[in-house]
Formats: C-alpha cells, structure tokens, sequence
C-alpha cells in the first residue's frame, strides 16, 4: 500500500505522529541553548573539611596576670592600632558592656578551678599546637605579664603551661603543655608563596567565646605598622578581634602561613583590618626558642635612616633607595670592616635593600659568625665591604673620648651656632666622640628651621665636611646659599641627643626649598 492509497484517517495519524516526533528531537537542543545563555553556577568552597582536620589543634589562653597590670574591662588582650595609635585601645561604652562583663566573669570561672586573687586579672589569647609533645605558639603579649598561664584544648581540658621562651622584638612566644597522649598538631606553610588575594583562615578565640573560624583573603604583603624593627605583617580582611592574639591564619592546604598580632580599629571592634606575622619570620623564631630559649639575631652594628629624594640627589644616587648609615658603632662588626658614615647601603648579602626596614630583617636572619657581602654607595660611586657578621647584643653603647673644640657663636641661614662646651654637650646629651657645632637658636624663618633642625643640635658635618667651629659651619652654609646656576642640595649632618641624622635642604639660584 502506497501512500496514495492510505485511508485519510491514517494520513492525519502519521502527519501528527512526524510533527511530535520532530517536536521531541527539538527539545534536547533548544533546552541546551537556554542553559548555555545562563550563566554557569559555580558553588563556594567549603572550609568544613579543612576546619575539621585544624580545629583540635587550636587552643585557648587563659593568664593570670602580675598585680599592677594595666588592663581593658572585657578582660581580652589584643593589639590594636586605633586613630589615636593607642596599641591597647579599649571598647567604647555600650550597652553592651554589661553583657560583656558578665560574660568573662562567667568564662573566668570556668577556666580557673580557684579564684582569682584580688588585684589580679584575667587575659585572654588564642594559639596553636605544633607538636604532638605539646609545644605551644602564641604572641608575646599575651603572656608576658604571666604569673600563671593554662592551655585549653579544644575538649576543654586544661593543662597547666610553662613558658619556654618569649621574643617581645617579632611578638612570639613558645609554651610547652604536659600529656600522656599526643596531642592534634598543625604544620608550617610558606608565607613568601601566598599571594594577595589567597583565602585564609583564621581560627581562635575572639572575646573568650572559643574555637572561632573567620575566612578571609590576603589583603596585602609587607605592612610596617611600627611595632617593632622586624615588622613585616601580613595584612588579611577576616574577621579579628579581642582574644584571636596569638591565634594562626592557615592557608587552604590547613598550613599555618600566619600568626594574628594585631588590628587597626578606629572603634574597638574588627573593621576587617588584621596583621598577621608570616610564617617565614615566626618559623626560625620559634625553633630558637624552643631550642636555646631566646633568640640570637645577627648584628652589623650601624645607625640608619631612610634616603629621601633629596639626600639621594645630594649624594649622587639616581633613585632614594637603600638604607643611609647615619652612624657606626664603635667596634662594631661594620667598624671592623672599615664602614662610614655617610655610605649608602644597597644591597646586602645578595638582598637589594629598597627601603631602611628590609636591612634589620635580613641582618637578623644572618648567623653569627657568617660573613655577608654588602654593597654600598660611598663618595658617589659603588663599593664593596665584606662584614663578618656579629651577635647583637642586649645593649649597644658608644665610648669614646675626644678634645673639645673651639669657642665661638655666629649665625648664618636663620641659625644661631655655638661653640660645644662641656656644659651645652652635657645639656644636649651629646656623647664626647662628637665633633661639631651646637645650635642655640633657630628663627621663624629658617629654611633649616623648616626642614628639621632644632636648637639643641649638633651639626657635625656639612655637605660631609666636618665642621668643628661656628666659623666653619657659617662658611659652608653661606657658600650654599651663594651657590647659582643648577640647584644643589645642602646635607647637614647633626647629632640629636646622641643620635646621628641626616637632613637635606634643597638650594636653587640662591634660594633654598625644604
């Protein structure tokens, strides 16, 4: 039978049989194109399985503290760098104080079996476990006021702890917790292989309230918040507050990449502004004390100061870079190797030094004993000094005799100079290897005035010629000011209660620019 010959009945069944079969072959392409036109969901990753694994080994703080210890109401002890720069800067009044304070007075008896004795008060920290014997990291200051410090695990078991040893330069601190059974510990990451914009975690125990997870991202590198000569942090945007000191930042392989110190907090609370101390400092840190109980940095011995623009124009150099040696310790490891004053560090032991702060950082890293290749900018070109490196000591003093200078008084560039008597050295602070002139006065118009110079200043050096007189020291300035033509930097030298600094002073056409 040919189509022909189909009765119409079946001509009408195969003709809506085709069209819903075409309809049905249609269907899966067109659904396709729809879903390809919407944008593809991609879940959120979930921290779940990394807190698991981490948590155990996170741990809680408690210290009694000395009597006489300052302290905040909420009874927590965590660095904050508010408008007013105060580092323990308190919680503004609220309603919400009362709840606080009975809060911790609850959290206080939990953690103490007996009561505390009057006139002493509760801190609390985070911190973590890096052995399975029990050795336990965490700041500086949480413990450094400590008559008594207990660890409490994440079961609530507590374990009296001691102190092995403290680092109040970086803010470290290692304790040791005693246990018949190994304790859940977390590993070391590499800080230098995180990257802004990395997720980190931070776990800890913010207002006492115990293990807390607050995710968050690197939100920059290298932050020097003045804490310290060694500061170096880590700056993330998770949620930080009172309690999360000493608590670590773990990236997403559950590695501790950094230690939480510190907050910027115009108002008491988190504003997600966080520092942490990366694990390639804390690391080295933590094995010193655990193995010798202190920390034993290297030392090279120098005074220095940043190289602004104009003090690098002054000394020949292209760019303000490097760290500026103001001063050389006597019979230092620098002394020994033949470095002055006035050299220009650049770069050290193979690490190019761009600001002052990166020359103390690798400084300290070097071992004692080791002999370090510096590279310098001395009398407008390039040098090499070898510096067998020394240990730095607990205190650093400079004695020396010399023979006083001159007397005289003269003025020049709205100064009043003065010769350095026994009696302006001992009003000035001034130590007796200094040579120089002092100044007694400086006008309200002073150029110098404008740029830094102070009356009870020792100018030593102008344009790096001694000046040992008034007379000398007006010389050189009148002959700076006289200078034409292309303009010229003056660069005084001058000693500030025993401390040396450079400052600089544009001079063009006969007028100066501060």
């Amino acid at each position: 039978m040919t189509f022909s010959t189909m009765p119409a009945g079946w001509l009408r069944r195969l003709a809506v049989a085709a069209a819903l079969s075409a309809t049905l072959v249609g269907t899966p392409l067109a659904v396709a194109q729809a879903q390809a036109a919407e944008p593809a969901i991609v879940p959120m990753p979930s921290f779940a399985p990394m807190v698991k694994k981490v948590l155990p080994a996170v741990v809680n703080i408690s210290v009694t503290e000395k009597s006489g210890v300052a302290s905040s109401d909420n009874g927590a002890d965590d660095q904050q760098l508010g408008q007013n720069d105060n580092p323990f800067q308190g919680f503004p009044p609220s309603p919400f104080d009362e709840f606080l304070r009975r809060f911790f007075q609850q959290q206080q008896r939990q953690f103490h079996e007996s009561p505390v004795p009057e006139g002493q008060r509760v801190a609390l920290g985070s911190g973590f476990i890096i052995d399975p014997t029990g050795y336990v990291v965490t700041n500086n200051h949480v413990v450094q006021d400590a008559s008594k410090v207990t660890v409490i695990l994440q079961d609530n078991s507590r374990h009296p702890a001691k102190v092995i040893g403290r680092d109040p330069k970086t803010d470290l601190a290692l304790l040791k917790i005693e246990s018949k059974e190994p304790l859940p510990y977390v590993t070391w990451g590499d800080s230098d292989a995180t990257q802004v914009g990395d997720w980190v975690l931070a776990v800890g125990n913010p207002f006492g309230l115990g293990g807390t997870v607050s995710p968050g991202v690197l939100s920059a590198r290298g932050r020097d918040i003045h804490a310290g000569p060694y500061d170096d942090f880590l700056q993330i945007d998770a949620s930080i507050n009172r309690g999360n000191s000493g608590g670590p930042d773990f990236n997403l392989a559950g590695q501790v990449i950094g230690i939480n110190t510190a907050i910027y907090s115009p108002n008491g609370g988190s504003v997600g502004i966080g520092f942490a101390i990366p694990s390639s400092l804390a690391k080295p840190i933590i094995e010193q004390l655990r193995t010798h109980g202190k920390v034993q940095r290297g030392w090279l011995g120098v005074q220095i100061q940043s190289v602004t623009p104009d003090i690098a124009k002054s000394l020949g150099l292209a760019k303000a870079e490097g760290a500026l040696v103001a001063d050389v310790t006597k019979d230092s490891p620098a002394a020994k190797a033949g470095m002055k004053q006035g050299d220009v560090i650049l770069n050290y032991d193979g690490h190019d030094i761009g600001q002052v702060r990166d020359l103390p950082i690798a400084v300290a890293e070097t071992p004692v004993g080791q002999t370090a290749t510096i590279r310098v900018w001395r009398s407008d070109k390039p040098a090499s000094v070898q510096v067998k490196i020394g240990e730095m000591p607990d205190n650093v003093a400079q004695v020396a005799t010399a023979e006083q200078p001159e007397h005289g008084d003269s003025a020049a560039m709205g100064l009043k100079l003065s010769t350095l008597t026994p009696e302006l050295r001992r009003q000035a602070h001034v130590p007796k290897d200094v040579h120089g002139v002092v100044v007694t006065d400086v006008s309200a118009g002073s150029p110098l005035g404008a740029v830094g110079v102070q009356p009870g200043d020792v100018i030593v050096s102008i344009n790096r010629k001694p000046v040992e007189t008034p007379r000398e020291a007006v010389h050189e300035l009148e002959a700076a000011q006289k200078t034409k033509g292309p303009s010229q930097t003056l660069l005084l030298l001058i000693n500030r209660h025993g401390v040396n600094e450079y400052i600089a002073l544009t001079v063009q056409n006969g007028a100066e620019k501060g």
